[in-house]
């Protein structure tokens, strides 16, 4: 009796392990990742939420906060802090929009063009070393399988979490 029921306890109680544990896991792979931008990009100064703000202002060339938050999925106060820190460094530029005063356009400057030439391979690199374990397929089906996923996800993100 006693047995039996010490055998329903552990089974009910029985935590999930972290190393299966999708969120556990990619929570892991983005922090492994950051750690590879930061060797292979250290040089620049630069953290990989910067990277990307100037990679979609290259694609866009001028754009307001709000559209720059929606290219990164990230929500507009993280991003409008990030892009005052890349100004304060003269990579961009953030102008009033003469259409609506409340709204900034920012573009790249000479020197965030400069940039962004010279830190895309080692961008690459890092990007390249996050998943080098994995074969040339591997690694195609992984970007895939993370596209699928984040596509069916698009109405979520963090903006409206609550964290302790």
């Amino acid at each position: 009796m006693q047995k039996a029921k010490r055998r329903r306890v552990e089974t009910r109680h029985r935590p999930w392990p972290l190393s299966q544990r999708p969120g556990f896991l990619i929570r892991r792979l983005h922090q492994i990742h950051v750690a590879l931008f930061q060797e292979a990009c250290g040089e620049f100064e630069i953290t990989p939420l910067q990277y990307s703000l100037l990679s979609a202002l290259a694609v866009r060339i001028t754009a307001d906060q709000t559209t720059l938050a929606a290219d990164i999925a990230l929500d507009r106060t993280t991003t409008t802090g990030a892009l005052k820190r890349l100004a304060a460094r003269n990579f961009v530029e953030r102008a009033i929009n003469d259409e609506d005063r409340r709204a900034r356009l920012c573009k790249l400057t000479p020197a965030g063009t400069t940039l962004l030439a010279k830190i895309e391979a080692s961008a690459r690199a890092a990007h390249r070393a996050t998943l080098d374990n994995l074969s040339e397929r591997e690694q195609v089906a992984f970007v895939e399988m993370m596209q699928r996923i984040v596509a069916a996800h698009s109405d979520h993100d963090s903006a409206s979490a609550i964290f302790d």
